[in-house]
């Protein structure tokens, strides 16, 4: 994947230290080369908050990636999902 397809595309990805499925979706972005920010949600509490308020529950990851305009919120490792809205394969 070209890096350009990205260009309007910002992805958050909020984790927890260790949590084994936010290093999995981690991976999953560098594989596919997405650029992306983490926020540790284990240290921040606001970025906690936002969560529960955003998905009514604090599970982590949540990613959040906007692109177009368009908000998208993933829940946990979800593939399919995150390869959908970015357009990569798996």
């Amino acid at each position: 994947m070209n890096r350009n397809q990205y260009a309007m595309t910002t992805v958050i990805i909020y984790t927890t230290p260790t949590c084994t499925y936010c290093r999995a979706t981690k991976e999953f972005f560098k594989k596919h080369n997405v650029d992306f920010q983490e926020i540790d949600a284990a240290a921040d509490r606001k970025a906690a908050q936002m969560i529960v308020e955003k998905t009514g529950q604090l599970g982590v990851p949540v990613t959040i990636i906007t692109k177009d305009d368009k908000e998208e919120v993933v829940l946990g490792f979800d593939q399919p999902k995150l390869a959908d809205i970015l357009g990569v394969s798996l």
